[in-house]
């Protein structure tokens, strides 16, 4: 399973099709530094990613790594079409067996979206819908045509309403109990930031014990419920701080730190800037 924490989205780069004859097969590719996702409509491909095989037979997609190997295992028995798309981004991702790092770059920036969702798919699935995953990827060849800055917009649109086609016939990634429980705790701490953390309160809200509340969060987003808040609150101390005349402490009190010097010290570890400067920075500005 491949994750992707968003914003920011999955941008499409380039993408074509073409047709492999009996005994033909995939050139070997490595490190080629962007995402490969092939979807085979007629014939069917057989490659691997560094020991993980692949068979994809029509009306079924794999997506290779922009960091590893893929190459071909066995040549086509038939005749074999598909698509291929190349795609990447800038957010941070993962295999599901990897620990993901929860952060997001905040230089030169004074507020850094804190509303991240995790967008997960299988790396290799059979679609069900196969003529709708056809349409999109037509659309999108289609548009390649036309290098203009509108069907370049109208290109990443369509390009995300793939994915999400490729999520929906694959309730698997969209009904994990990882993503669920942590997207529901993720909306808990957001909004309950102003309170005290409490693990028993969230964990009777939740229904699920803190310490696996705890590792759904590090398998989503990386992170803890606890490091999830205090990014959140120092986004809304951000806020505050640029917008209202309130003293520092108070600010510090309302979004729910107790402590002032523990509030200075998670302010200047996240943005590399103390309060005081921060408002003075952007007040400038």
């Amino acid at each position: 399973m491949l994750q992707f924490i968003c914003p920011p989205m999955p941008h499409f780069i380039h993408g074509g099709e073409d047709t492999y004859p009996i005994l033909g097969g995939h050139a070997d590719r490595s490190n080629i530094g962007v995402f490969d996702l092939i979807y085979v409509t007629r014939g069917s491909l057989y490659m691997e990613e560094e020991g993980q095989e692949f068979n994809i037979s029509a009306g079924h997609y794999a997506i290779f790594r922009p960091d590893r190997s893929h190459r071909t295992t066995m040549p086509c028995s038939e005749e074999t079409h598909f698509y291929w798309l190349h795609f990447q981004t800038v957010g941070d991702w993962s295999e599901s067996h990897e620990r993901l790092p929860f952060s997001i770059s905040q230089e030169g920036q004074p507020f850094a979206p804190i509303e991240y969702f995790p967008f997960q798919l299988p790396k290799q699935k059979r679609v069900l819908v196969p003529h709708a995953i056809e349409e999109k990827i037509r659309e999108l060849l289609q548009l390649q045509e036309q290098p203009s800055a509108q069907s370049r917009w109208t290109q990443q649109q369509i390009f995300h309403l793939l994915l999400q086609l490729l999520q929906d016939q694959n309730q698997s990634a969209v009904d994990s109990p990882y993503l669920q429980i942590a997207e529901a705790t993720a909306l808990f701490l957001r909004r309950s930031y102003q309170d005290p953390l409490s693990y028993k309160k969230m964990a009777e809200e939740l229904h699920f014990h803190p310490n696996y509340i705890a590792i759904c969060m590090k398998k989503t987003f990386g992170c803890t419920p606890l490091e999830y808040l205090t990014r959140h609150r120092i986004e809304q101390a951000k806020r505050l701080l640029i917008h209202t005349n309130e003293p520092i402490g108070k600010i510090a009190e309302e979004i729910g730190f107790g402590s002032f010097p523990y509030f200075v010290r998670c302010f200047t570890k996240h943005t590399s800037t103390k309060p005081k400067a921060f408002r003075m920075l952007y007040r400038s500005k």
